[in-house]
C-alpha cells in the first residue's frame, strides 16, 4: 500500500470523524438524544478522552493525557511510515493508519475545541465563541453513537453477576473509536497476514 493511499484513508476517517463532531456539538445540547431504533441512538456526551470517562486524576491530569496522545501519535506516525517504506502487508498498514487516524480524531478535540467552542450543558454549542468553554490543550472530546442492544437483570444462576443489572452495549463512542477499534481488531484477526514469517 502507497503513503498516498494510507494518507488518503487518514484524511477520509478524520473528515467523517470531525464533521460527524462539529454537527453533534452544534446540534445537540448535552446529553441530547435521538433515538433512532431501539438498539442505536445518537447520545450526545462529552469526556476527558479515555475510555468510559476515566480521568487521570489531578490538576495536570488532561494536560498529562493530551500530550501522552500527541507523543504516542507522532510514534504511530512513525510505524506507519517505516511499515510503507519496508512494503509490510496491506493489513499491517490499513491497521496502523486507522488507529493513527483515531488517536489524531480524538487529539484534535482535545488540543483545539476548548477553545473553539463555548459550553453546552443547557445551549448549542458556537464556533469561535468570544467565551470559550476550555483552554488549549484542555478540550473534552465528543463522543454520540450509542448502541443499549440488550438491558436487564442476568440470571440468579451465573457466578458473579447473576441477579444483577446488566446493559449491552453502554458504552457511547466516536467515529474515531470506532477508527481506534478496527486497527486494532484487524491486528488481533489477521495477525498471521499483517505480521507475516518470511
Amino acid at each position: 500500500m502507497s503513503l498516498r493511499k494510507a494518507y488518503f484513508l487518514i484524511f477520509l476517517v478524520l473528515l467523517v470523524d470531525q464533521l460527524s463532531k462539529i454537527y453533534v456539538k452544534t446540534n445537540f445540547v448535552l446529553g441530547e438524544e435521538v433515538v433512532l431504533f431501539d438498539w442505536f441512538r445518537i447520545h450526545f456526551i462529552e469526556n476527558e478522552g479515555m475510555a468510559w470517562g476515566t480521568k487521570i486524576p489531578g490538576q495536570y491530569g488532561k494536560l498529562i493525557l493530551t500530550v501522552f496522545r500527541i507523543f504516542a501519535v507522532f510514534g504511530i506516525g512513525f510505524w506507519l511510515a517505516d511499515a510503507i517504506k519496508k512494503h509490510h502487508s496491506r493489513y499491517l498498514i490499513v491497521a496502523i493508519a486507522l488507529i493513527f487516524a483515531g488517536a489524531a480524531g480524538n487529539i484534535l478535540d482535545s488540543v483545539f475545541y476548548g477553545v473553539i467552542f463555548d459550553g453546552s450543558e443547557s445551549n448549542l454549542a458556537t464556533a469561535f465563541s468570544p467565551t470559550p468553554y476550555g483552554t488549549w490543550f484542555h478540550g473534552l472530546v465528543v463522543d454520540m453513537f450509542y448502541f443499549p442492544i440488550w438491558e436487564g437483570n442476568l440470571p440468579s444462576w451465573l457466578p458473579f453477576f447473576g441477579g444483577k443489572h446488566f446493559m449491552f452495549f453502554n458504552a457511547i463512542f466516536n467515529v474515531a473509536d470506532v477508527a481506534i477499534s478496527t486497527g486494532v481488531g484487524i491486528l488481533l484477526v489477521f495477525n498471521k497476514r499483517a505480521f507475516p514469517k518470511h
